[in-house]
């Protein structure tokens, strides 16, 4: 035990001795609840199952007892009610057979012959003569019937009259007789007249149901379980609760209840049905389980009922039994548990430290031999490769980082010396009114082959081009700084746009082993006369926008890339710029532009751009308002191409030549 604690503190919370430990407990409790779950389930079924077949077999061994009983009773009154039928003693007579009847049927306690009025004795009204038994074990006579008992009102009498067939009487106190519960076999019978059938009275006999109420106690097996008794009115015959005999029914105690399902099994009972259900703790003081069966000859219901806690009581201990011996196993698993896997794990452990000191960068570390054939073996030599691995990696990776510093320094000085060949003093030209002109270029990459120029030919023109050079980084930045040297020494001697083209396009395509290319806009603009000569090598077409507002796309013959066909040729254009006019120009990487959904910027959302921005007069407005709106567009999307835009602003005519 002291062993597996070590281990268990050892380990902590977060190691691995402990989670295998949670994992195997946690398994084994979820396959024991679930055993000991289906092993209640089970038992509690089978003894519910068990208790309702032992009912079932008490309850009609009853049943067919008390119908024995029952079915003598019947006979009697029947035999005599035919005897009745076919003569008419004389009352002498009538009160011998009476009296042979109780004395051969000590079952019976009382019985009667009650004729219609009339009926017997012409001047009687009432002639009913009664025999019962006395308190000593005599036999009483007496005559029923007098004007505060009309016994032909009766339910007793009346009822088989009118059903014309032998019926038992709902239970009843009788207060005159033996001051016993009560129930009446009431037996009709008949003279004949003419063929006619007359009703002449009825033959009764009462039974005591005191013997009843007993032997229907006698059915309880188990001393904490009950039996009762209900009519076929629902009204209690028999009950361990005195106050409910004769003065409840099965029905209002539901009714105060407001129990619907006891409600309906009283319909069941009173209709002979029968079944085992459960019971509400209003009705049996606890929740309980009950059985009833009928009594088919008087109607009525006998239910037995069995509190649920004493039916699982065994089952109760079973299970406290079960968990305190299943708590034991746990508890001895526990220790088994921690002691194997802490012996398991503890070169783990020593590994996870060493781990920690090669982390902290203590490569000349110890790491222990295992001396076993096992994964943790090979985890410790695959620690010690590892060691030697990291050792190589990190002599590599400062020589690789001291190359990568190297070039990153000499990037930067590329990206500066490219900067320097573009033009970077806004405004370039102050001294001139008649025209405004700005640019800007950012890179992708440190260096890249978007191009942009500018520069005065003379006191009347002004030369202006952008292009974009294939590729990217350092091969397309050098391209781009030869096309940029040969465009501005070629263009300052060239009178049209499209000669100053096919020269640079013959330098470029020379000893161009590598088939770099390159697209360029270029013009010249008379800022004297508005004139403004321009050619155009597979750029994208520039967008015009008019002193009038109006934003529309500035045509021309699209011409061939730069530094592919020695031979090819290229036009040169004209138009008349307005005082007002601005001409906007851009590389691929502003309307290719893409978001995290991968769309591009494109050419209709440039011209959208352009239209809201505020200030459409000043070129570096102009720009910084497309700039805000392709970085708003892209979002969080790393920039893949290099953006460039050039604006030229023509403000007002001056005098001056065009050039020829």
């Amino acid at each position: 035990m002291p062993l597996a604690l070590n281990n268990l503190k050892a380990t902590g919370k977060g190691g691995l001795a402990f989670r295998m430990s949670l994992f195997i407990l946690s398994s084994t409790a979820c396959i024991f609840i679930a055993a000991f779950g289906y092993s209640y389930y089970y038992s509690r079924n089978q003894i519910l199952a068990d208790v309702e077949k032992n009912a079932e077999i008490v309850t009609i061994a009853t049943v067919s007892k008390i119908e024995v009983v029952l079915n003598g009773v019947e006979k009697v009154p029947s035999y005599l009610a035919r005897s009745l039928g076919s003569s008419k003693p004389a009352l002498p007579e009538l009160q011998k057979q009476i009296i042979d009847l109780l004395q051969t049927n000590p079952e019976i306690f009382g019985s009667a012959v009650a004729y219609e009025p009339y009926a017997f004795d012409r001047k009687a009204l009432y002639s009913a003569p009664y025999i019962c038994r006395g308190p000593y074990g005599g036999l009483v006579p007496s005559f029923l019937g007098n004007n505060e008992y009309q016994y032909f009102f009766l339910d007793w009498y009346q009822i088989p009259k009118e059903l014309a067939k032998p019926v038992w009487s709902e239970p009843y106190f009788d207060e005159g007789a033996g001051n016993i519960m009560m129930s009446t076999y009431s037996v009709p019978f008949y003279n004949y007249k003419d063929g006619k059938q007359i009703f002449t009275g009825v033959v009764t006999a009462d039974i005591s149901l005191e013997w009843l109420m007993e032997t229907i106690r006698k059915i309880s097996s188990h001393q904490s379980s009950y039996s009762f008794l209900i009519s076929r009115n629902g009204v209690f015959v028999s009950h361990p609760n005195k106050d409910y005999i004769m003065r409840e029914s099965i029905f209002s105690i539901a009714e105060a209840k407001n129990d619907n399902g006891l409600r309906e099994i009283g319909r069941d009972m009173i209709r002979g049905g029968k079944g085992f259900v459960t019971l509400k703790n209003h009705f049996a003081g606890q929740k309980s389980w009950m059985y009833y069966a009928p009594l088919p000859s008087l109607g009525w219901s006998i239910g037995v009922v069995f509190p649920e806690d004493r039916l699982f009581a065994g089952i109760g201990k079973l299970g406290a039994i079960i968990m305190l011996i299943g708590g034991a196993g746990f508890l001895a698993l526990l220790v088994i548990i921690i002691t194997i896997s802490g012996t398991i794990t503890k070169p783990l452990r020593v590994l996870a430290g060493k781990a920690g000191e090669i982390a902290r960068g203590n490569l000349e570390v110890e790491v222990p031999t295992v001396r076993s054939h096992d994964e943790v073996a090979a985890l410790s030599n695959s620690f010690n490769n590892m060691k030697d691995a990291l050792k190589e990696y990190i002599s590599n990776l400062a020589e690789t980082t001291a190359a990568k510093e190297r070039i990153e320094s000499e990037l930067k000085i590329a990206h500066t010396i490219q900067m320097s060949f573009l033009p970077k003093r806004f405004p370039p030209f102050p001294e001139k009114e008649e025209f405004e002109i700005f640019a800007a270029l950012e890179p992708a990459k440190e260096v890249g082959g978007d191009l942009y120029d500018f520069f005065l030919i003379d006191e009347e023109h002004v030369f202006f081009s952008i292009g974009d050079v294939s590729g990217k980084g350092v091969p397309a930045a050098l391209f781009m700084a030869v096309t940029k040297t040969l465009m501005k020494g070629i263009c300052s001697q060239a009178v049209f746009p499209s000669m100053a083209m096919s020269n640079v396009n013959q330098e470029l395509c020379k000893d161009n082993d590598s088939s770099m290319f390159v697209t360029v806009f270029c013009g010249i603009l008379n800022f004297k006369t508005g004139e403004l000569l321009f050619a155009n090598a597979g750029h994208n077409l520039p967008v015009l926008i008019s002193a009038s507002g109006e934003i529309s796309w500035l045509e021309s013959p699209p011409g061939f890339l730069l530094g592919i066909v020695e031979d090819a040729e290229f036009e040169t254009s004209r138009m008349i710029m307005t005082p007002g006019d601005t001409l906007f120009l851009y590389t691929d990487g502003v309307t290719e532009a893409m978001n995290l959904q991968q769309e591009f910027f494109s050419d209709p959302t440039l011209l959208e751009t352009i239209a809201r921005c505020p200030d459409q007069r000043t070129p570096e407005a102009i720009i910084d308002c497309v700039m805000k709106a392709v970085k708003a567009f892209t979002g969080e999307e790393p920039q893949s191409d290099d953006i460039t835009m050039l604006a030229l602003h023509y403000r007002v005519k001056g005098t001056g030549k065009g050039m020829h």
